[in-house]
């Protein structure tokens, strides 16, 4: 692995000095008064006016603005446009209350970064939270003061899209990451300029949809609920999030938007949660399509007696509240505490005192040389290893004539995935681009071999933002060349090695995406086939927002990489690991299928009362392995590490206590090379069934050839827990079992008993 130079590393270092504990408080005394001073002034419908979000400017905002009938205004964006609202609401409006503009900047605002499951797998929280760092201050410099993420939904099922956005399918991860992306965005303060609020979504369990189908229903336990999607908010919550916004999908039979249990009970409850939650786009008045509301005026009334404060888009609020509150149907008590929690962000974003934005900062920290270099570098950990037989990887340099054959390989809008802010095509560096620049002296030979087109779309986008899935600025056309196999083929056979692009285009996965197979779209299987069969080595790159079904691929293929979508710079850094400028370094996090008939598939199942066995009376299938095709956690690198010396500093530790394991990793190679050393653990005992293994810790360790090091674990006894038939958290004493390794399926194995309290 190349060492980044001095530079880069000051400057990623100056990213992250942040406390580990956010500053900013939510309700001090000072600011409840002033928020209370401020609701004794003001009138229904101005009350009803800091309830409502609207989707971009038109020719009634600065009238309604003018009225105090707008709290919020999104897919708004600019300094100077926003300053104008803004000057409105602060100059012309009865109590000066100032708007707050919000944006979906999900992988980066101009600098798009990997997409969410890519830099997930970078297992690298300190570089997501620079990446945010700089997604803020490029947000905010054009206005922006609240970003629709981090999206935390855990996702099992591939076939759901939006899997692109989220952190993957394990809880721990996810709430690293969820910490780790809101320190990013809202920094020290929230109030600071270069800041701006988060917004945790999708509040909750929307990545359990039946079936994979985006929007569907979700019908699953309480303990799941509490043990595997309600674990990345909490973590947010912890970490100070100002915002959360409720889910679209069914619940238990009961909407997100409308969910007394997750939004009262649980997040403002047992979380004590202060700040504010959004409904997602058009949820309040989706609740008519749910059944659970025969008009607007039932929906709104369920949504904001549930915990919704501010609607989004759809402008049921607006049309509703007041007469609900005229008709003593909504207490005023009730419209009044959610207007005290958007006044409440509106207070910490710091608006108030300062509610403009300075135009100079739009033309100088957009796309800056330093947010360059930290989004190749996320790019360069995201890329996983899935295969590499005989070594064929890295590259050589001088390995003579290098075929680049793909859709995807100089396809400029696509890099960048779905759901990529205000990044524009031609920021992207394809890896057409970034192969000829990194080797300008080898003969580089491009067939594009298919076409591959958009499926049809058998439904209307309805999210945060107007067409999720094209970059801005992106033509219609997916790469360039014309398209042939025969063309392909003749490529490959001038060439010593071919390096081929497949995969997806960013709007077949992501918010309406979902699809039902798992394979390589159009008529790339027959271009693989046919470039194989020349007998040339390949080097398959995968770009994409989910695992896709590659068996045959792994049978035939000398190396595959999942590159998924990397943003601006993934040109460059699928060449600097290709050619082994850097070592891969990223893991999968998530289990990646053989085939679309093993979804759901998740390590952390539990074991059941006949695990899996070749015995035919066990759980399994009669046509097919039980196992993923790579587990999670899995990756290679362009070295080999040795495991050795676990050891269990206390064996026994009680559930105050805190557990202390150490294993020591050897690089046995010839490179200097990044291991992702994990840490699994198993309850063998406890009042409800428990998964086979849980992650509870990681740690990437640079060694150079022949270096040791010992790595050290610590987890306190409180996070050994789970939760008991009757939901309570507990720590049951007992045996358990713990590993430390590579991957969720291999690792060095000991045992540690927690004693009764």
């Amino acid at each position: 692995m190349v060492r980044v130079r001095g530079a880069i590393i000051i400057f990623v270092l100056i990213l992250l000095a942040i406390p580990a504990a956010w500053s900013q408080s939510l309700g001090n005394a000072a600011t409840e008064q002033r928020i209370n001073a401020l609701i004794q002034q003001m009138t229904l419908d101005e009350k009803v006016g800091q309830l409502v979000q609207y989707s971009s400017a038109n020719g009634q905002t600065e009238g309604q603005v003018r009225d105090g009938k707008v709290g919020s205004l999104f897919n708004v964006l600019g300094a100077q446009t926003t300053n104008d609202l803004q000057k409105i609401a602060l100059e012309k409006s009865r109590l000066k209350i100032p708007i707050l503009f919000g944006y979906d900047v999900i992988h980066g605002y101009r600098t798009t970064f990997p997409v969410p499951i890519a830099s997930a797998g970078s297992f690298d929280p300190e570089l997501i939270e620079a990446s945010e760092r700089i997604a803020a201050k490029e947000a905010s410099a054009a206005g922006v003061k609240w970003v629709f993420a981090p999206m935390l939904d855990i996702a099992r099922d591939p076939r759901w899209g939006r899997m692109v956005e989220g952190p993957g399918q394990d809880p721990y991860l996810a709430s690293v990451i969820a910490a780790a992306r809101v320190r990013g965005f809202q920094g020290q303060n929230m109030a600071d300029p270069e800041s701006v609020v988060a917004s945790a979504k999708h509040y909750v369990a929307y990545g359990a949809a039946e079936g994979g189908r985006d929007y569907n229903t979700v019908d699953i336990s309480e303990q799941l609920l509490r043990e595997v999607y309600l674990p990345p908010f909490h973590a947010a919550v912890k970490a100070g999030v100002g915002t959360i916004m409720a889910s679209f999908e069914d619940l238990n039979g009961v909407p997100a938007t409308a969910n007394h249990h997750t939004l009262g009970d649980i997040l403002r409850g047992e979380w004590n949660f202060q700040g504010m939650v959004v409904s997602d786009y058009g949820a309040v008045d989706e609740l008519m399509q749910h059944g659970v509301a025969g008009d607007e005026a039932m929906a709104s009334l369920k949504a904001i007696s549930a915990g919704v404060d501010m609607d989004m888009a759809d402008g049921a609020y607006g049309r509703t509240l007041a007469s609900l509150v005229q008709s003593g149907k909504l207490p005023v008590s009730v419209l009044d505490e959610a207007v005290r929690r958007v006044l409440r962000i509106k207070f910490a974003a710091g608006i108030f005192d300062h509610p403009y934005t300075d135009p100079s900062r739009e033309k100088t920290e957009i796309l800056t040389p330093e947010n360059l270099t930290v989004a190749r570098k996320l790019a360069q950990e995201s890329i996983v290893l899935l295969r590499n037989q005989n070594n064929i990887l890295p590259l050589n340099k001088n390995a003579g004539t290098i075929a680049v054959i793909g859709p995807l390989a100089d396809d400029q809008a696509d890099q960048l995935g779905p759901w990529a802010g205000q990044g524009k095509a031609e920021d992207a560096v394809t890896p057409l681009q970034g192969i000829k620049s990194k080797v300008p002296n080898a003969k580089v030979i491009y067939a594009k071999g298919v076409d591959l087109e958009d499926f049809p779309s058998n439904s209307t986008v309805s999210g945060a933002a107007p067409a999720p899935a094209t970059a801005t600025g992106a033509s219609g056309a997916h790469g360039t060349g014309s398209a042939s196999i025969p063309d392909a083929v003749e490529a490959a056979n001038k060439a010593d090695v071919v390096v081929m692009f497949l995969g997806e285009l960013a709007g077949m996965t992501g918010e309406a995406s979902s699809r039902a197979t798992l394979n390589l779209p159009g008529k790339q299987k027959e271009l693989l086939e046919a470039v194989v069969a020349t007998g040339k080595p390949v080097v398959l790159v995968l770009e994409s927002g989910r695992p896709l079904d590659i068996r045959w691929a792994n049978d035939h293929v000398s190396a595959i990489m999942q590159g998924w979508f990397l943003g601006v710079q993934a040109g460059n850094a699928i060449a600097d690991v290709l050619f082994g400028d850097v070592s891969p370094s990223a893991r999968l996090p998530l289990s990646w299928p053989l085939s679309v008939g093993q979804i759901p598939i998740y390590y952390d199942h539990k074991n059941t009362g006949r695990p899996t066995s070749p015995d035919r009376w066990h759980t399994g299938y009669l046509d097919e392995s039980s196992q993923p095709l790579f587990p999670f956690g899995y990756g290679l690198t362009y070295t080999t590490f040795k495991y050795g010396n676990l050891h269990v500093e206390n064996s026994g530790i009680s559930a105050k206590g805190d557990l202390h394991v150490t294993a020591e990793i050897q690089n046995t190679g010839t490179r200097e090379a990044t291991e992702v050393v994990q840490l699994y653990v198993h309850d063998r005992v406890a009042p409800t069934s428990r998964p086979v293994k849980e992650l509870k810790g990681f740690s990437r360790v640079t060694l150079a050839p022949g270096a040791s090091k010992a790595v050290s674990f610590t987890v306190h006894g409180e996070d050994l827990g789970s939760y008991d038939p009757q939901m309570k958290w507990i720590v049951p004493p007992g045996t358990y079992d713990v590993w430390i390794g590579p991957s969720s399926a291999e690792g060095l194995h000991g045992t540690f008993d927690v004693t009764p309290e």
